[in-house]
């Protein structure tokens, strides 16, 4: 390809994108086709090309494959995730970055890359309020940030050398957790070679919440058999819910009793820096470490996860490795030294832009506007007949769908089955209208539609139409629930 061709179709590839950036508002979140349908679209079954083709056309087709036939979490009204809506800025980042294919593994390899990395965390840092000088690094997301600081934490606690060792060198480890902790800590565990069954997993409050005092019994008799606690994990809004753990009394226990304590922020960590946050976030502050994603609330293009770590020296000791043929020096970071992999891409070009583009006034500003959007459904949901508001954390909020005729029967277990029925299937409907896409949570037993808002696009018209989406959807599915005669107890007493 000549820079001349490169140039044309790079303004015709950035001339699509404009024009599907434009028009997100009026296409379906989501195609809601099947697996066959998709297949189809793309034709799977075709073998390799045996010769090639003009990119213009390629990228054409590219681009009406992407747009046509995905999920799209950058539509105003897409809830169901914590996945947020890319920043421009950062989808421009993204080519500038593959421009020059940094390898920021090692300083010598991307110098600026490297120090533009450096200077991402300690920005980061600063925007959370934790020490600056901590260390860290970008991975790719959530499960990778934890894993890192996991990694971190089981070196320097196990009280041998398990790196050299392994987990079998001592007594069995320990670590805690809430129920409502997100999977990742069972991939560390697996991953770390302690096995799923050395997690601890604590019981949760009625805010879903980790129990202090399930807690304190569980180290206590775990202590008393033999095992090795080493870490406690705390969360600064949990996956369902956007529930904060009491994270200062945790991080209380955890000093006492010479404990990792670690911070899941993945979601929720960045709501701690704007003035009404929740006093508990103010507890990530005395974690040993932190993971955070930028491409949550930061609004960052996938991937851009970031794990932070107080002892910045922590990290050296859980990864760092020095054959001969690695001789870059000392003078440097070396990402290579402090994280799991060796060949990293140039994540943080896109998370730097945009620091600089919104600054932290900006940043603060939009978090607030998402929790404000989640906290005005939630009081559109308490003042609907038809649903009944569940909880609101962050910028969470659950719901559900009740028709007025099981009002009096909620509560009881023929209508509880009934309405965890009725609203998985409404779900469904709503996925399938294309108007919105919700997922779910299970809330004390109750299935709820969960909406998540960590979106810069979505309005508050956005938020007011849902109620009226939601009574009509649900209208018709509980029509057609009756129609097949779906058992409905509550409704005949």
């Amino acid at each position: 390809m000549t820079h001349e061709q490169f140039r044309t179709l790079g303004h015709q590839l950035i001339d699509r994108i404009a024009d599907f950036l434009a028009s997100v508002r009026t296409r379906p979140v989501t195609p809601c086709e099947s697996p066959e349908e998709v297949r189809a679209a793309l034709g799977a079954a075709c073998p390799l090309p045996e010769t090639g083709e003009d990119a213009s056309v390629l990228l054409e087709h590219a681009s009406d494959l992407i747009f046509e036939h995905s999920l799209l979490n950058g539509h105003p009204r897409f809830y169901g995730y914590i996945t947020s809506s890319a920043a421009p800025i950062g989808m421009l980042a993204d080519l500038l970055a593959a421009s020059v294919n940094a390898n920021a593994g090692a300083w010598k390899l991307a110098p600026m890359a490297t120090e533009i990395e450096v200077q991402v965390i300690r920005w980061l840092a600063q925007f959370l309020g934790y020490p600056a000088n901590c260390g860290g690094l970008l991975v790719s997301g959530g499960n990778m940030a934890n894993l890192t600081c996991f990694l971190a934490a089981r070196a320097a606690q196990a009280g041998w050398d398990v790196r050299k060792r392994g987990v079998p060198g001592g007594p069995p480890l320990r670590v805690y957790a809430s129920s409502e902790t997100h999977t990742w800590i069972q991939k560390a565990a697996d991953v770390a070679g302690l096995g799923t069954d050395a997690i601890r997993w604590i019981p949760t409050d009625p805010q879903q919440r980790i129990d202090l005092e399930a807690l304190e019994t569980a180290y206590r008799q775990d202590v008393e058999e033999g095992y090795r606690p080493f870490l406690v994990a705390g969360s600064a809004g949990t996956v369902s819910t956007g529930a904060v753990d009491p994270l200062p009394d945790l991080a209380a226990f955890s000093k006492e009793r010479n404990l990792w304590f670690h911070v899941d922020g993945a979601y929720g960590a960045f709501a701690s820096a704007i003035q009404d946050a929740p006093a508990d976030l103010a507890g990530l502050r005395l974690a040993d470490s932190v993971a955070v994603d930028p491409h949550k609330w930061l609004y960052a293009p996938l991937e851009a996860g970031c794990a932070l770590v107080r002892d910045a020296s922590a990290l050296r000791n859980a990864f760092s490795y020095h054959p001969p043929y690695y001789s870059f020096g000392q003078e440097a970071t070396n990402y290579f030294d402090i994280g799991p992999q060796n060949s990293r891409g140039f994540r943080a070009l896109k998370v730097w832009l945009a620091l600089q583009q919104v600054g932290a006034a900006g940043y603060r500003e939009m978090i607030e506007d998402d929790i404000a959007l989640a906290r005005h459904l939630y009081e559109l949901a308490l003042a609907h007949p038809d649903l009944e508001a569940l909880t609101h954390h962050l910028s969470i909020t659950t719901l559900r769908y009740v028709p007025v005729e099981h009002r009096a029967g909620v509560g009881s277990e023929e209508t509880e089955e009934y309405l965890n029925q009725l609203n998985q299937r409404l779900m469904e409907a709503i996925e399938e209208s294309g108007e919105a896409f919700v997922s779910h949570a299970v809330v004390n037993g109750k299935y709820a539609l969960r909406f998540c808002i960590v979106n810069f696009r979505t309005s508050t018209a956005d938020m007011e139409a849902m109620p009226q989406l939601i009574a009509r959807l649900g209208s018709r599915v509980h029509a057609e629930m009756s129609s097949r005669g779906v058992p409905q107890h509550s409704a005949i007493r």
